[in-house]
This record gives structure tokens, C-alpha cells and sequence, in this order.
């Protein structure tokens, strides 16, 4: 019976952008993208709830296991799809997010709004992809099918400098992309002259028996780590995500910083750190450290932000140094704090942008200095930022505070130096967290506010507006309560895969 919803989670989304691409009409066009979007995040919710019992007869640790040939087996492509307990988390956030983000922009009025729907439609088929995907081939082909809608969306529906923004991304994202590509490719080729196949599966087979050597693990790794770092906005290849994010229409920020911009961070602890765990050992210390510039530098540029939307967009890179922490840290806890991290940092960071173009739509800025007093008319919305606000500080009772925690236990055992900085971005966060809730939504309204909401009523948010922010904020309650609906799947895949991986670090480390 869900053989095959996992594909049927990529093909609907896509069938809808088709049939709005050959001219259906826009009313028709709008009622079937209610189903392009709620179709994968039913498919994710219902699987979550089977996964238990599917788990029991999974193929290698995958449930939901499928295999398609598409003509390309001869050379070791296959589309095959499954969930692991890494995987799960992501699929579940990718269709959360993707249908907020699609009920969003439905409403949105957007000009255009059939071709942008077809393009949102195009990424969240392409995100609902990526995390199912066994194939490694695959895993990257879904990620540019869903990038490439993302330039587009940017530089005809962004706003302030979207030509300069949609052009950096293009540059920055293509070479990341272009690095992983290579180092994918160099996988396959060091798997065996004979046997050389995408499949992760039959990869984690082969290279358990025949490890590749250190120098093309540290080489292999070390191009991961670059291009993946820079599609998760690694410091100081970051720039193009603040600008991006900026400039970026808010259903498109949503699905790129909640959800692809986790791409590269899931293909480190899926593949990468399995399958080359010296490699990830020789680059421990340089990832730390870089981690670091993003806690810290990122952090204070934060601090420094009087636009809304750009402090946004730099915290969430300040976010990702976390992550990278986690995965430097090569620990069955260090990655699953790291997917927990990933999971509700997504959900938290797409609130935050629906929320910030919420408040732009009645205040006519994103200058925090021009605003004040909100709350006063809009209290619904200043309590779901002021929510949407602790939930990325990482306060107890939502998602990111296991994820933290997890992340923080792990990297005590790997350095307690590094613990008591990371720990420091605890404070920059709530600084530039609660000033911001501060300067938009209480005080006085600035001269700026008052003229405005004399011109104009400001009313509270709509019921539009309020779904897809109550769809984001359950989910970060719900698993802030109930971590263990995903902790527990999540530990026994690690423990399956890392134990082996862990030890072969260790001893490459115990050698030099």
C-alpha cells in the first residue's frame, strides 16, 4: 500500500507545475496547487506515523523501500527511494514547510501568480526528492530541480536589489554545487572498477570491506566540505544567503533557508561522515573553527542588522555554525542533534520570514527603527514572533532546544573550549532576538509607524496568514514536547551506521 507514495510525493507537485505551465486556467490553477502542496505533506505525515511499523521489514534500515529503473542502471544510476531515521526528520520538514509556504503564497496576490506557484511547485517536488532519494545521483539531481526555480523566483519577484541578489546566488550556489558534483563523482569512481554504482546502500557495503585510502579520503572530504559548506552558507563563503534572503519573495526564503539549504548539511551526515569518516577526522579542527565564524562574526553582524528581513537572514547562518559544530564533533549524538537542529531550525526560520513579511504589510519598512507599538494593533502577530523568536533562541519547550542540547553535550566531549563559545550565541541570539521583538512590536511607534497607520488600518494578522504560521509554530511545539517522535528513529539509524565509521576516525586519529 505505500510502495509508492514516496514517489507519488515528488510526481504530484510536479504534475500540478505541468498542467499550470500548458495554460490551465488560474482559478483551476490555484484550487489544484492547494494539492500540489498539501499532497507531499500528507504522504510525509501519514509515512512519520507508519514508520514504526514499517521499520520492522525495511530493506537495510530503509522503510518504504523502492526501486524505479530509469534506463541508466548499466552505469549504476537507479531512482531508489526510501527513509531512513536520518532521512525522515527532513522529508516530514520538507513537506511541513512546503505546504505553509505554498498556502502562503496562494494568498499572497503576487503578480504572475500562476508562474510563480508553477515554480514553488517545481522546488517542492524537488525538495520532497532530495530527502527520499537513495541514489546519490539522484540526491543531487532533485537539489539543482529544486535550486534552480530559486534564481528565478529572486530575480523576478524579489525586492530591493533582486538583480545583484539573484546573481551572487547563482554564482555562489553553482560552484558549491559544482564542488559536490565532484566529490560525489569521486565516490563513485572509488567504490571499484567493477561494482561502481550511486546506490548509498551498496556504497556503505563496498567501502565497509575496502576503505579507501586516507589521502583520497581527506581530498574527497575536504571537497564536500567546501561545496556543501557553501550551499549552507559555511563562514565566509555566507554572502550570498543574507543578500539572497533579503531580497528573496517570502514563500521562496521559506523554502530555501527552512528546507534545500539543509541539502548540504544532510549530505554530510548521510554520506560523507559514513562513508569517509578519516577524511572527516582530518578536517575536524579547520570545520570547528570556521563553525565558530559563523557563531560569532555572523552573530554580531546580526546584532548589527536595523532591517527585519536582513537580521533574519544572517541569523539563520549564524544557526548553521551549530550544525557544523555537531558534524565536526563525528558523534552518534553530534549528528542527531544536528538533524533534531536542522528540523527545527527550518520550521522556525520559514515563521520567521512569513512573519517579517507579515509585519512589511503593515508598516510599509523592514527598518526596525521605523517601526514600534504593533503590538498594540496587531497582537496576534506579536505573539507569534515573540514564539517564533525563543523557538530560535532554543527556548526549553520547542524544537532547537534538543537540538542545541544535543549539539552542545557533543561538543564538550570534542572540545569544552569550543563548547563555552558556542554556548555564547545563546546570548547573541537572545539579543538580537528579543531587540528586535522589542524595537517592532512595543514602546512607542515612531513617526515613521504613526504616519503610516494613520494612512493606512493596520489590522492584525488574517486568517491567510495565521494557517501557515500555526502549521510552523504546532510542528516546533509538537516535537519541542514529543522529541522522542523523531529522536527515536534517529538514534537507531545512527547507531546502525556511525558505531563502525566513529571507531575508523578514532583510529586515524590515534595513529598521527
Amino acid at each position: 500500500m505505500n510502495d509508492h507514495l514516496l514517489l507519488l510525493s515528488i510526481l504530484t507537485p510536479l504534475a500540478v507545475a505541468l498542467a499550470i505551465a500548458l495554460g490551465l486556467p488560474k482559478r483551476f490553477s490555484v484550487k489544484l496547487a492547494y494539492i500540489g502542496f498539501g499532497v507531499p505533506a500528507a504522504i510525509a505525515l501519514y509515512l512519520w506515523c507508519q514508520y514504526s511499523a514499517a521499520s520492522a521489514s525495511a530493506y537495510e534500515g530503509y522503510a518504504f523501500y523502492t526501486r524505479y529503473d530509469t534506463g541508466l542502471s548499466d552505469i549504476g544510476i537507479r531512482l531508489t527511494l526510501g527513509l531512513n531515521g536520518i532521512a525522515l526528520p527532513l522529508y516530514v520538514l520538507a513537506g511541513i514547510v512546503g505546504l505553509a509556504a505554498g498556502l502562503y503564497a496562494i494568498q499572497s496576490g503576487a503578480e504572475r501568480l500562476k508562474i510563480y506557484l508553477m515554480l514553488l511547485l517545481i522546488m517542492q517536488a524537488g525538495l520532497m526528492g532530495v530527502f527520499c532519494s537513495i541514489d546519490i545521483f539522484y540526491f543531487y539531481f532533485f537539489h539543482e530541480l529544486a535550486l534552480i526555480p530559486t534564481f528565478i523566483m529572486v530575480g523576478i519577484w524579489g525586492g530591493r536589489d533582486r538583480s545583484y541578489a539573484a546573481m551572487k546566488m547563482t554564482i555562489y550556489l553553482t560552484v558549491g554545487a559544482m564542488l559536490s558534483l565532484i566529490g560525489l563523482i569521486a565516490i563513485y569512481v572509488k567504490s571499484g572498477m567493477e561494482l561502481r554504482t550511486f546506490d548509498l546502500i551498496s556504497l556503505r557495503s563496498i567501502l565497509s570491506h575496502q576503505s579507501l585510502s586516507a589521502v583520497a579520503q581527506n581530498n574527497i572530504f575536504g571537497l564536500l566540505m567546501v561545496g556543501f559548506g557553501i550551499l549552507v552558507s559555511l563562514w565566509p563563503l555566507h554572502t550570498w544567503a543574507p543578500l539572497g534572503y533579503g531580497a528573496a519573495p517570502s514563500s521562496a526564503a521559506m523554502l530555501h533557508a527552512g528546507v534545500l539549504k539543509k541539502f548540504g548539511l544532510y549530505g554530510l551526515i548521510q554520506i560523507a561522515l559514513p562513508l569517509l569518516p578519516q577524511g572527516a577526522a582530518h578536517w575536524a579542527c579547520p570545520l570547528a573553527w570556521l563553525a565558530l565564524g559563523n557563531i560569532l562574526i555572523i552573530g554580531f553582524v546580526a546584532i548589527a542588522q536595523r532591517d527585519l528581513k536582513q537580521m533574519i537572514g544572517y541569523s539563520s547562518v549564524m544557526h548553521m555554525g551549530y550544525a557544523f559544530l555537531g558534524i565536526a564533533a563525528f558523534s552518534t549524538v553530534g549528528a542527531g542533534g544536528v538533524v533534531l537542529l536542522m528540523v527545527a531550525h527550518g520550521l522556525s526560520v520559514a515563521l520567521l520570514f512569513l512573519l517579517s513579511t507579515s509585519i512589511y504589510h503593515r508598516t510599509h519598512t523592514f527598518d526596525m527603527n521605523e517601526m514600534g507599538g504593533l503590538a498594540q494593533k496587531a497582537p496576534v502577530l506579536a505573539a507569534f514572533f515573540v514564539a517564533a523568536t525563543m523557538a530560535s533562541i532554543g527556548l526549553p519547550g520547542f524544537a532547537n532546544f534538543w537540538g542545541e542540547l544535543a549539539i552542545f553535550v557533543a561538543v564538550w566531549d570534542f572540545s569544552p573550549a569550543f563548547t563555552v563559545a558556542a554556548v555564547s550565541g545563546v546570548v547573541i541570539s537572545a539579543i538580537y532576538g528579543l531587540r528586535s521583538a522589542a524595537k517592532v512590536f512595543f514602546g512607542q511607534p515612531s513617526e515613521e509607524f504613526a504616519r503610516v497607520s494613520a494612512a493606512n488600518t493596520v489590522t492584525d494578522l488574517r486568517w491567510a496568514e495565521k494557517i501557515p504560521a500555526l502549521l510552523l509554530l504546532a510542528a516546533l511545539l509538537f516535537i519541542g514536547f514529543w522529541p522522542k517522535s523523531l529522536s527515536t528513529p534517529l538514534n537507531n539509524t545512527l547507531q546502525s551506521i556511525y558505531p563502525a565509521a566513529v571507531q575508523a576516525a578514532e583510529a586515524s586519529v590515534a595513529s598521527k
